[in-house]
């Protein structure tokens, strides 16, 4: 299986980090750098998989993306 897209920025209003896992519905955490929420989405992401399994959910696919910087 290919790595899921993940999603980190800087929210403001939380103060900290944002990681999510788009192709994961509801799949994100927090963190107050950014290393932090990274580790922290990669358990949610092992917790949704062993849910998903454990109930008989289907486990999408990662979708494939192309990530455009600027600067």
């Amino acid at each position: 299986m290919n790595a899921y897209h993940i999603n980190i920025f800087y929210s403001a209003e939380d103060g900290g980090y944002i990681a999510d896992i788009p192709d994961l519905k509801y799949c994100s955490a927090f963190g107050e750098t950014k290393e932090e929420a990274l580790r922290e989405v990669l358990n949610a992401k092992q917790a949704w998989l062993d849910v998903a399994k454990t109930e008989g959910n289907p486990i999408p696919e990662p979708k494939k993306s192309i990530c455009l910087q600027q600067g």
